[in-house]
C-alpha cells in the first residue's frame, strides 16, 4: 500500500501475497485486520480542543488507522482524523478503498465451501457496517460452530493490535503526548515511524521487495507538468458505482460470512486444532 511522504510515495510490495499466508489461518481472501488507535496531543491548541477530544479519553488525540498482517507488516496507514471521531468516520475519510474503486487493487480470487469469491476483505470489529469488504465476529456464539469462528477472527484480528503496540514500543515519540503545534508535521512523524517499523519488520523477515516512487520529479529532476482537466463525461465511472455497490452489498457480506463459518468449522472444529 502506497503512503505519501512529502514528494515522494514509499510503497511496499511483497511476494507472496498475503492472502496465502491467512488461507492457512483459516481465512482465505483476507487482505488483513483493521483498526484504529487513539494518540494523544499534548499541545493542541484550544480553539480545537473539543473536536479534537472525545468523554472516553478525555484528551485531545488524533487517531490513525490502520491495517496490519499476521507479521505487524503495516500495509495502509491514514492519519490525522480529529479524536472526537469514531472509527467509521475515520473509514469515510480514510483511502483504503481508493485502489479498489479505482480498478488499481491487485485481484484476489478464493474459493469458501465451494463458492468462488472475487473480492478481498478485513477483520474488523463490531463497530464497521457489514459491507462485503469486512467480516465482523459472532457476538454471543450460541453454538460449538460459532464459537470456534468467532475465536479464529477475534484471534486473526489481534494483528492490527499487536502492531500498533510494537508501534508504540519502538518509537517513544509515540508513546508520549505530542508537543508539537501543526498537524502535518504530526502525520509525517508518524508515517516515519510506520516506514521505519515496515523495514524492521522486512528485515527480519528478509521476503519483502521495497519500492521508491517518486510521482514528482522524474529522473533529472524536472517537475512533472499538472495534468489538465478534461471537461466531458468521465470515463469508467459506471464501472466506480459498481464497485462502490459490491463494497456495500450487505448480502454478500452475510454469505461470506456464513461460508467462513461453515470452513472454519470443516478445518479446526470438532476438536481439530481448536486452540
Amino acid at each position: 500500500m502506497p503512503m505519501q511522504v512529502g514528494n515522494a510515495t514509499y510503497s511496499l510490495s511483497r511476494k507472496p501475497w498475503p492472502c496465502t499466508i491467512n488461507e492457512a489461518r483459516g481465512f482465505p481472501g483476507m487482505l488483513g485486520s483493521l483498526d484504529c488507535m487513539h494518540c494523544e496531543w499534548k499541545n493542541c491548541p484550544t480553539a480545537w480542543k473539543g473536536q479534537f477530544t472525545r468523554g472516553d479519553h478525555g484528551v485531545s488525540t488524533m487517531m490513525l488507522a490502520a491495517v496490519a498482517s499476521q507479521d505487524l507488516w503495516i500495509w495502509h496507514a491514514f492519519f490525522g482524523v480529529a479524536g472526537s471521531t469514531n472509527d467509521l468516520n475515520v473509514l469515510n475519510q480514510s483511502t483504503l478503498f481508493t485502489n479498489v474503486l479505482q480498478g488499481r487493487a491487485p485481484a484476489v480470487q478464493f474459493t469458501v465451501c465451494g463458492i468462488e469469491y472475487n473480492m478481498g476483505y478485513y477483520l474488523v470489529d463490531g463497530i464497521y457496517s457489514e459491507w462485503a469488504a469486512f467480516v465482523k465476529t459472532i457476538p454471543l456464539p450460541q453454538n460449538e460452530r460459532d464459537k470456534c469462528f468467532a475465536r479464529r477472527q477475534e484471534g486473526a484480528r489481534k494483528d492490527v493490535e499487536r502492531a500498533f503496540g510494537v508501534l508504540q514500543a519502538r518509537f517513544a515519540i509515540l508513546r508520549i503526548p505530542a508537543r508539537f503545534w501543526e498537524r502535518s508535521l504530526l502525520g509525517k512523524i508518524m508515517y516515519a515511524c510506520i516506514i521505519i517499523h515496515n523495514m524492521i519488520v522486512e528485515d527480519e523477515r528478509d521476503t519483502y521487495r521495497v519500492r521508491y516512487d517518486f510521482n514528482s520529479y522524474d529522473q533529472g529532476c524536472n517537475p512533472i507538468p499538472p495534468v489538465q482537466p478534461e471537461h466531458g463525461p468521465i470515463d469508467g465511472f459506471t464501472d466506480l458505482l459498481d464497485i462502490n455497490a459490491a463494497l456495500l452489498d450487505r448480502r454478500r457480506h452475510i454469505r461470506l460470512k456464513k461460508d467462513l463459518v461453515e470452513h472454519i468449522w470443516r478445518r479446526f472444529g470438532d476438536g481439530q486444532g481448536n486452540n
